[in-house]
């Protein structure tokens, strides 16, 4: 790599599909990732597979919903790799059901994860960032904030509450060379969404498993939204590129979004799915 190394980058959900290959992708461009999953033996698994190889990663066990834990994890980041050069959002909890059906609890699950949890890690990014007037944010949202979903209002709300605080933030940080952007897939072929797919519908009362958080069910146009279960090649007839995104596909977006070829782009929302949403 020519140059100096990019810095240390942060990745929450970094056990899971999307969260994975963005790991992956970053410490081939040479930064060193401070890995975050609630899923400990899973991140770390992955970055000893890629310490092996060389590269500059470490593993911690964190629940993004608690405050206490992101802000530890973000100062051992910094002692045990350096500063915090970027940031990157990508855990989340997919909960699925009519609203007249839906818990207390789901909905509390849901935004703990994909609101709270955004907050939480974006704030401590911030307070390292800002002293040092440069960083990069970006939050994995979904296209589902912006289109509509029928039995995934929670999941929708929750990320279109995320993307919005993002770019909001991103106003208070512009003055501080700080960029916040959102990337917005739609269906991504990860083991949780072929999970969904390959499911009967469950009671509305039970929560489906964790999703990765860019991995929503079908689209409006494709299935009956009420039950995420689907064959994947009917749902690929509501994408125009025809296909749904590989987790390399978000990464590669996340990975432009942090470089240098983006430093003139903060509080933009890039979707990643194939045109699905139709542009909204």
């Amino acid at each position: 790599m020519v140059g100096e190394p990019p810095g240390t980058a942060l990745v929450t959900g970094a056990a899971g599909g999307i969260g994975s290959a963005v790991v992956r992708l970053l410490v081939e461009r040479g930064f060193a990732v401070a890995a975050l999953d609630v899923d400990g033996d899973g991140v770390a698994d992955l970055a000893a597979r890629l310490a092996a190889r060389g590269h500059r990663v470490r593993g911690y066990a964190v629940d993004v919903a608690d405050a206490d834990a992101v802000e530890a994890a973000v100062a051992a980041a910094e002692s045990d790799l350096g500063a915090l050069a970027a940031a990157v959002n990508v855990a989340g909890v997919l909960r699925w059901g009519p609203v007249t059906a839906f818990s207390d609890r789901q909905w509390r699950e849901v935004f703990d994860v994909n609101t709270l949890g955004v907050f939480h890690v974006c704030r401590a990014a911030a307070r390292a960032m800002v002293p040092r007037q440069s960083g990069s944010i970006v939050t994995v949202g979904s296209d589902a904030g912006a289109v509509p979903r029928a039995a995934m209002a929670a999941y929708a709300a929750s990320k279109a509450a995320a993307a919005h605080f993002t770019l909001s933030l991103g106003l208070e940080l512009a003055p501080h060379g700080i960029r916040c952007n959102v990337v917005s897939p739609g269906a991504t072929d990860t083991a949780m969404q072929r999970a969904l797919w390959d499911r009967e519908p469950a009671p509305a009362t039970q929560p489906a498993e964790s999703a990765e958080p860019a991995a929503p069910a079908p689209g409006a146009r494709a299935e009956p939204a009420t039950a995420p279960g689907a064959d994947p090649r009917a749902f690929r007839v509501a994408v125009p590129l025809g296909r749904i995104a590989q987790p390399d596909d978000v990464a590669e977006s996340v990975a432009f979004l942090i470089s240098p070829a983006a430093r003139h782009i903060t509080l933009h929302d890039l979707r990643v799915d194939g045109g699905a949403s139709l542009g909204a």
